[in-house]
């Protein structure tokens, strides 16, 4: 079934659509919410909270832009909002942000899955932001009004990101197994 007419028929609360809709989309939805999640238990709960509320506003969606980027919007936010209500996000300004956070081809030689769970162990406030900004494209100013924090803030809390991915990458590096050759 064609795109649009998936999206009608969701829209008309029928059930083998929006089964349609859910195994065509669910494993790019639920990359979005590892990303978003501290461990994959919390991106299955996500992912189907996501789907709860993409059918639930459906018929909010005009055929305007990506149907698929609506549907992350909503998947996004909804992660969002569940760290708002855990609390205020416990945030750390970082003065010295102009600290060097190169990281190399050979410290970067990980898996995507490892690379992936060190995101995840982030702590809430670095890695929303890392994700919001480096992964999916939003600017500060953007990041800053999702979360309810300031521009200087959500600079600071990427650095901060990526100075612990840094050691968290250099840390696996230096654990993995290597292979020697020569006598």
């Amino acid at each position: 079934m064609e795109l649009e007419q998936l999206i009608k028929s969701c829209k008309r609360n029928n059930l083998k659509a929006q089964g349609d809709l859910y195994q065509r989309y669910k494993d790019t939805l639920y990359l979005q919410c590892l990303k978003y999640s501290k461990n994959k238990e919390e991106a299955q709960d996500n992912l189907h909270d996501s789907f709860i509320e993409i059918f639930k506003s459906i018929k909010k969606y005009k055929n305007k832009g990506s149907f698929e980027g609506w549907m992350k919007r909503i998947t996004i936010n909804l992660a969002i909002n569940k760290y708002k209500k855990e609390g205020p996000l416990n945030i750390i300004i970082n003065n010295d942000i102009l600290e060097d956070t190169t990281v190399t081809d050979e410290e970067l030689n990980l898996e995507l899955t490892n690379i992936l769970n060190c995101i995840q162990e982030l702590p809430n406030q670095y890695r929303l932001v890392f994700n919001l900004y480096q992964l999916d494209g939003y600017s500060h100013k953007e990041v800053a009004k999702l979360l309810g924090i300031s521009v200087n803030t959500s600079k600071s809390n990427l650095h901060r990101a990526k100075v612990l991915l840094k050691e968290k990458i250099i840390k696996l590096n230096q654990t993995k197994p290597r292979l020697y050759y020569g006598s």
